[in-house]
């Protein structure tokens, strides 16, 4: 059955990335924002028990351009609720203008994920981290 996500508002993105795949997240990063504008980048890392990290910053509009191309190419690529396809122990979140997506879709069945898909997938995930390492540097209140 596939999962509902509930809609931006108008023009709004989210992109998220959850580690670890299944359970309980212990580091999280999430841009939101509008096209062609500064986005807000959020880090929230889990550093045992029940302490964790909140770190916040923006991004320029260049940045947020050059995401949306990234994660535009997972358009169409497998996706699957029952384990991660694609090795990383990653979960990912696409809500744009124009590709709602997220790796534990269940709306397609995987057979094989080709390993170009996974080069892809992995290259999106390490720009998302480099975009929060790089930016999410100003403390957030938890």
């Amino acid at each position: 059955m596939p999962r509902f996500m509930a809609p931006r508002p108008s023009g709004e993105f989210t992109v998220r990335l959850t580690k670890p795949f299944t359970g309980t997240p212990t580091h999280v990063i999430e841009v939101t924002g509008e096209p062609n504008r500064p986005a807000t980048v959020q880090r929230t890392q889990q550093a045992g028990g029940s302490s964790s990290t909140k770190k916040t910053g923006s991004i320029s509009k260049d940045d947020v351009n050059e995401l949306m191309t990234l994660v535009n190419q997972l358009r169409g690529f497998p996706s699957s609720s029952s384990g991660d396809v694609y090795g990383l122990d990653t979960k990912l979140e696409l809500n744009t203008f124009e590709i709602q997506w997220a790796s534990d879709d269940d709306e397609t069945v995987v057979q094989t994920v080709e390993e170009e898909q996974k080069t892809t997938f992995k290259d999106v995930v390490d720009s998302i981290e480099s975009l929060g390492r790089q930016f999410a540097k100003n403390d957030a209140p938890l």
